[in-house]
């Protein structure tokens, strides 16, 4: 077990806990004995006092509000600038503003944003009438809290009710909600310790949602609900043991049936169970089995499955309902194809769409089930783009609709006519503060790795832009779980492109860009390629005049704040500045923890350190371990004390550490979000604020002032 002796501390003696020679002084840590043990060595760690799993430790919090005050003094020197920024940002956003309405049922739905209102408004208007409804008005539920968050909604088959879940403090436990949406009234039934999960029996009557553990928070139960019952009779319809998955709950397209779904790293499982029979067993779609993947949904008596099974950019296959239970039944629908690896796809009555990633790139595929070799693609005009599925509810048509974007084209929703290839723009988001896509140019050029392979990149700029080396730029990646970094227009970015900056997208190993291959390059024991790829695209863009060498700024969150913590300490002198937001940085310490949120779910990914190869590796590369005594470059770090991703004391403890070995005084900033999560402010002008606040301490290092 590990030693734990740290001392309690009196408020009294808190002044031990940093220098206050001068106004604009650091914060220092104190530092306490502390030893991290375990099988493969033992390491010190005298910042561990930090961890307070309640968040209620009267000395912990008043560290992190001193750190909150030293960068509250050191940003108040550029606060203009930041009020400008917000100010930006938030102009060019069309404050009210409607989601493109879809059908389904005997209403349509929709989203709406009014003037100045921080929250969505949830509304339906019926076909019959055209009355329009307010099922949800979050700005209503968001009153008088620092952090609300409705995460998931779901109107039962009946149309008279309304499931949601919310979440008050940015933690994701997620509480159940059930509205009557004909009298706006929610009744007593509320379900607490929840995932975002939840769906409907076509009884109306029936939810299913997924209850976490309190301590670690995984998913571990499915529970079914009654509605009028007493919420502590909810039954249990299934339990997962193994700790390494994540469990999810939900309908299919059609609506015919409850499924379950169960995901490691590199395994996943469905349970189904008809709709029309609540009380009947969930059975398994197929068994899972090390290193098999598929996800699968359903449409007139069958499944259409996607898997990695002898695919590794996975495949289309297929089985009736009569046969599920073993993948040996299952039929070849789409063949494997080693250069398009399939990211999603869409059931209807007469056509199935894919949507495909190839060359780093999001496109749809349209094949008729009558003529598959009638199959035709959507087209673009641009170099970079990003075709991905908008909402399709109704499998009876000849319509389908996505979301085209690239990083000079804001989200632009169509609908495309799959008889005729006709396409309809139905909106295209309005972008304010005289935007004209007109006046920027997007470029994907390849970077070459130190293993040799080509790395894509993302870029936009100017179309007035000189390439002559003077340029800043800002150069963001993220780089793990095989999440990739799509070039989809960010309006956020043009308060940096039109002050002259280079804005572009590293698209490195970890993520699945170029394919399956591209995260298995860049996980477990191949993980520094992540962070080599990204300090090579650095290096690409500044060899061939696309930024200044010392005017090079890096961000990353979550797994691609760790990114920006690796590269910190490997390539120091490559960077003027680097943001890391929740950054997962102690990297070897939380997976050797169990009781830690998520840990298990993650050693597919990162390894597990009980194993000795995998322990020195991480170890090699842990941003918190691997801090040096050498020049950093500027730092702005961010975290949320109730974070359930990243621990808000893994970039606490890397602050504390950094600032006792860093060898120069370029600026070290430290900001905790005393009432979110993972995902920063709820809000969406709050959350714009926090951008500008990023890009104001970045414009500050470069003598920017408007």
């Amino acid at each position: 077990m590990r030693k734990h002796t740290i001392a309690l501390l009196c408020l009294s003696s808190l002044s031990s806990f940093w220098l206050t020679a001068a106004e604009l002084t650091a914060p220092i840590a104190v530092q306490q004995p502390y030893t991290v043990t375990s099988a493969n060595g033992d390491r010190p760690d005298p910042y561990y006092w930090l961890r307070d799993d309640s968040r209620t430790s009267p000395t912990v919090l008043d560290y992190l509000q001193r750190e909150n005050d030293y960068f509250a003094q050191y940003s108040a020197g550029y606060q203009a600038l930041t009020d400008k920024l917000t100010d930006e940002i938030i102009g060019r956003i069309k404050q009210d503003d409607s989601s493109v309405p879809y059908n389904k049922g005997d209403y349509s739905y929709y989203t709406r944003f009014d003037t100045g209102k921080e929250y969505p408004i949830y509304l339906r208007k019926s076909l019959k009438d055209g009355t329009e409804q307010v099922m949800l008005d979050v700005n209503v539920l968001a009153a008088g809290k620092d952090f609300y968050q409705v995460a998931n909604m779901r109107v039962s088959p009946d149309q008279n009710l309304l499931a949601y879940v919310d979440d008050t403090n940015g933690r994701r436990q997620y509480t159940l909600k059930i509205r009557d949406l004909r009298t706006g009234k929610d009744l007593p039934d509320q379900l607490t310790g929840l995932s975002s999960s939840i769906a409907w029996a076509k009884d109306s009557k029936t939810l299913y949602v997924v209850k976490n553990d309190p301590a670690t928070l995984l998913s571990t139960q499915v529970l079914q609900h009654t509605l009028g019952n007493d919420v502590a009779s909810a039954r249990q319809v299934y339990e997962e043991k193994d700790n390494s998955f994540y469990m999810g709950i939900g309908n299919t397209g059609d609506n015919n049936y409850v499924v379950i779904y169960l995901g490691s790293t590199v395994s996943t499982e469905m349970r189904v169970q008809d709709a029309s029979k609540p009380d009947s067993e969930f059975k398994v779609l197929a068994p899972r089995q090390r290193d098999f993947q598929y996800s699968a949904s359903h449409i007139n008596d069958r499944w259409v499955i996607s898997t990695d099974w002898d695919a590794p950019n996975f495949r289309l296959m297929s089985v009736t309902d009569d046969k599920i239970g073993d993948r040996n039944n299952w039929q070849p629908l789409v063949k494997h194809d080693d250069k398009v690896f399939i990211e999603d796809f869409e059931l209807f009555n007469n056509y199935l769409a894919i949507n495909e990633r190839s060359d780093g790139l999001r496109r749809l595929k349209v094949m008729p089930w009558a003529a598959p070799d009638k199959a035709f693609y959507v087209a673009s005009d641009e170099s970079a783009y990003v075709m991905a599925f908008e909402t399709n509810v109704e499998p009876n048509t000849d319509y389908v609709r996505y979301v085209y974007t690239s990083l000079t084209t804001p989200a632009s929703t169509y609908q495309l006519n799959m008889k005729t290839g006709e396409k309809q723009l139905l909106k295209q988001t309005e972008i304010l503060g005289g935007f004209d896509k007109n006046n920027y140019k997007t470029e994907r050029v390849w970077a070459t790795a130190t293993d040799g392979v080509k790395v894509p990149i993302s870029l936009l700029y100017r179309k007035d832009f000189k390439r002559d080396g003077s340029a800043p730029l800002y150069q963001y990646a993220y780089g793990s779980y095989g999440n990739s970094s799509d070039p989809s227009f960010r309006s956020v970015a043009l308060s940096l492109v039109d002050r002259g900056f280079v804005y572009a997208i590293a698209h490195i190993r970890g993520g699945q860009e170029m394919g399956r291959q591209w995260y298995e390059d860049g996980k477990l024991l191949h993980k520094i390629n992540t962070f080599t790829d990204y300090i090579a695209v650095t290096d690409y863009l500044v060899a061939n005049q696309y930024a200044a060498k010392d005017k090079v700024f890096g961000m990353g969150g979550s797994a691609g704040g760790l990114l920006m913590g690796a590269v910190a300490n490997m390539a120091p002198e490559k960077y003027r500045g680097l943001v890391a937001h929740v950054p997962f940085v102690d990297v070897v310490t939380t997976m050797l923890d169990e009781g830690i949120p998520l840990t298990t779910n993650e050693f597919d990914e990162w390894g597990n350190p009980k194993q000795k190869a995998y322990y020195d590796y991480m170890l090699s590369y842990s941003p918190y371990d691997q801090v040096a005594k050498q020049n950093y470059p500027a730092m702005l770090v961010t975290t949320g004390l109730h974070d359930s991703q990243v621990q808000y004391f893994e970039p606490a403890k890397w602050v504390a550490k950094l600032r006792t070995h860093k060898t120069n005084n370029q600026p070290l900033m430290f900001k905790t979000n005393m009432e979110a999560g993972h995902g920063g402010k709820s809000g969406r002008f709050s959350r714009l604020a926090e951008n500008a606040q990023e890009y104001a301490f970045i414009l500050n290092l470069l003598g920017q002032t408007k």
